[in-house]
């Protein structure tokens, strides 16, 4: 199993915006911080992406839809993320922008 993905690893659009995961997870933590799952809401804030058209039109990176996750290890049932999950950042009209980056996460946890 990958490194685990939690409210305190940083997630980032293709472009730079930063990705805030808000969990239902209250009950499972690891270094300190609760583990995200997979039904989770992942936004994204301060993207600059800007639709190549004349004049340009705005298009943020706005939230992360999970294309997978970590089947084996689950939480109150729902499937976990961790480094190896895959995401794709989706934009403000809909459309994929890209995969989520993961920057920084936690150490795997023995016994999940």
């Amino acid at each position: 199993m990958g490194q685990l993905l939690t409210t305190e690893s940083v997630l980032m659009c293709p472009h730079g915006g930063t990705v805030t995961a808000i969990t239902t997870d209250i009950a499972t933590q690891a270094g300190g911080a609760f583990v995200v799952l997979a039904t989770d809401t992942f936004l994204v804030a301060g993207c600059p992406f800007m639709l190549p058209s004349v004049p340009p039109v705005p298009d943020p990176c706005i939230m992360v839809q999970w294309v997978t996750s970590a089947l084996a290890n689950t939480v109150m049932g729902v499937p976990v993320l961790t480094m190896d999950s895959v995401g794709l950042c989706i934009s403000a009209l809909g459309a994929p922008a890209g995969p989520v980056m993961v920057v920084d996460t936690q150490l795997p946890v023995d016994g999940m």
